[in-house]
């Protein structure tokens, strides 16, 4: 941990009245919610796994750790280091899981560390995670239909498995076992409840316009990621969506 946030931990721990281990939790936590909302995943750490040590089955405190790995996974240069964080970060969000097997938003965080780490599996490895992602993203919608997150996941799983195509469906489903059906149009749905629930976020947008695409419907493409692409960054992933974005308007007749 660096200086700084030994300093910000101890006059944390030296307020008053923080005498409890619960108290100590909460205001660790909002501290690392400060370097979260900054996207300061290695700062925020410092604070929620000093939390972690007061209260390990806190669900919360866990699925917040989950995401700082899975964003300090995206900052990082190393295969092997991708490879590991991402892991470790899906590894708290099973134990979150775990715990509150009736909380939408742990089913969630699995489902998003799994497709976090399909860049970095060998093909068999994306099947099952690809398997994973959608069980757990049903079981969230499932469970709180009204997270627009979860539809963009949803879409964004239609969207890769009708990218292969069926010849190469064919082939996975001969080497790794049944998938379930996947389709654009079943994308599109998705992108669109997304959107309908929340629609100042760019990467609804986006990858909606990329769908579209991907369909070869050009102008409603165009319409969908131009739109995205004027809208302020909201999330950690903001950026990288919009280069894909850019790079599918670029392709585009």
């Amino acid at each position: 941990m660096r200086l700084f946030q030994w300093i910000g931990l101890i006059s944390v721990l030296a307020l008053p009245g923080l005498t409890l281990a619960e108290d100590n939790v909460a205001a660790l936590m909002k501290q690392g919610d400060l370097h979260d909302e900054k996207f300061e995943p290695k700062e925020a750490l410092g604070f929620y796994l000093e939390a972690e040590k007061i209260e390990p089955e806190n669900v919360r405190l866990l699925l917040c750790i989950a995401r700082q790995y899975r964003h300090w996974a995206a900052d990082s240069e190393t295969l092997a280091e991708k490879i590991k964080l991402s892991q470790t970060g899906k590894d708290y969000a099973k134990r979150a899981q775990a715990l509150a097997p009736e909380d939408a938003e742990t089913h969630l965080s699995v489902a998003i560390s799994h497709a976090k780490m399909a860049s970095v599996l060998d093909n068999k490895e994306k099947v099952e995670a690809s398997r994973e992602v959608r069980a757990a993203v049903d079981k969230s919608i499932e469970l709180d239909p009204s997270k627009d997150f979860a539809w963009h996941i949803l879409g964004g799983w239609h969207q890769r498995l009708a990218e292969l195509g069926t010849v190469k469906r064919a082939l996975a489903k001969m080497l790794y076992g049944e998938m379930p059906p996947a389709s654009n149009e079943e994308a599109v749905k998705c992108f669109e409840k997304a959107i309908e629930l929340n629609p100042k976020r760019s990467i609804h947008h986006i990858e909606l316009g990329r769908t579209y695409a991907q369909m070869g419907k050009s102008e409603e493409a165009k319409k969908c990621i131009e739109k995205g692409l004027e809208m302020p960054n909201t999330g950690k992933d903001d950026q990288e969506v919009k280069q894909r974005g850019r790079e599918t308007l670029a392709g585009l007749k």
